[in-house]
């Protein structure tokens, strides 16, 4: 089991260092120069070529790549071309705001798949499974942003229960910060939660076709309770992979949220940097989305390996 932990680590190394190579030259690649567009049309010559030097992008690619990562493996990712403040805290401080959003996002997600996803797996042969079902293929169907807007109009303009957008930190008002955290979680966790619950739905009706689970019932169990006591474990494997994509698919969904609800967060910074050709504060900010990325997927691999004995077995 620790070897196989530590292969994966090693694979987790080495996709970030190739990731940090694509990002790196995806960025030099684009057409236009960040520097004249920071001082304007209008700048001269001497100032650009200052600016260049200023941050060091008049040297060799392989110097900047090289100075860049290994920046970034001790905190530090440079300073912004518009505001010349350092990218490192403004990273940190807008992705404790995606964090929030993302994990209550995620707690929707849940709160809404695992009771639809089981009664709609033990219900299938039913009216009442086949119409969970396909609410949830709807819910499918439906984007992120669609539905905070319908729950903008509902909630914030109609009935006035809920604020529209902003944010407020959790230790200045915890009241106002999760009424105003509410409406994008929701966004978020509703569609997400419709697709986590066919995932579900189809882990459990896989389950329920195995013979331990016809045994433990020819026992005298009741369905219910021979899916929890037998069943729930090896049905919970493939939805733990499903989990994973489903966060990485929340941080990039997040990205559109932050926008409708106006939420100071890692998307929000992402976009503000791509309008101001802010070409260093996007390179960070994508490095940082492929690392919670790929770090997804290590944690996955780690814990199929705890669930799944027969991994465990199959490593030794």
């Amino acid at each position: 089991m620790a070897l196989r932990i530590l292969r994966k680590g090693l694979i987790f190394l080495v996709s970030l260092g190739v990731a940090s190579v694509v990002v790196f030259a995806f960025m030099a690649v684009l057409p236009g120069d960040p520097a004249r567009v920071a001082l304007g049309t209008n700048a001269t010559p001497e100032a650009v070529a200052q600016m260049h030097e200023r941050y060091g992008t008049d040297r060799p690619v392989l110097v900047q790549y090289w100075d860049w990562v290994s920046g970034l493996a001790t905190g530090d990712f440079g300073r912004s071309y518009v505001s010349g403040a350092e990218i490192g805290p403004q990273i940190l401080d807008r992705l404790q705001v995606t964090l929030w959003l993302v994990l209550s996002g995620m707690l929707v997600a849940l709160l809404i798949a695992l009771p639809l996803g089981v009664a709609a797996a033990m219900r299938h042969r039913h009216l009442s499974g086949t119409l969970l079902s396909g609410f949830s293929q709807l819910g499918v169907a439906v984007p992120n942003f669609l539905v905070g807007i319908m729950l903008i109009t509902l909630f914030a303009v109609h009935l006035r229960w809920l604020p529209s957008g902003g944010w407020t930190a959790p230790a200045e008002d915890p009241g106002a910060f999760a009424r105003r955290l509410v409406l994008p979680a929701v966004s978020l966790g509703l569609v997400q939660g419709a697709i986590l619950t066919r995932y579900v739905r189809s882990a459990i009706l896989d389950v329920l076709r195995e013979d331990y689970l016809r045994t433990a019932r020819a026992k005298g169990m009741r369905p219910y309770q021979a899916l929890v006591r037998h069943g729930l474990r090896n049905a919970a494997i493939p939805v733990v992979t499903v989990l994973a994509l489903q966060l990485a698919t929340l941080l990039i969904g997040a990205v559109v949220i932050e926008r409708v609800f106006v939420i100071p967060g890692l998307g929000s910074l992402l976009l503000d940097g791509v309008g101001n050709r802010d070409l260093l504060l996007v390179q960070g900010v994508v490095m940082v989305l492929v690392l919670a990325v790929l770090l997804l997927n290590f944690v996955v691999d780690v814990l199929y390996t705890a669930l799944d004995p027969r991994i465990r077995m199959a490593a030794r």
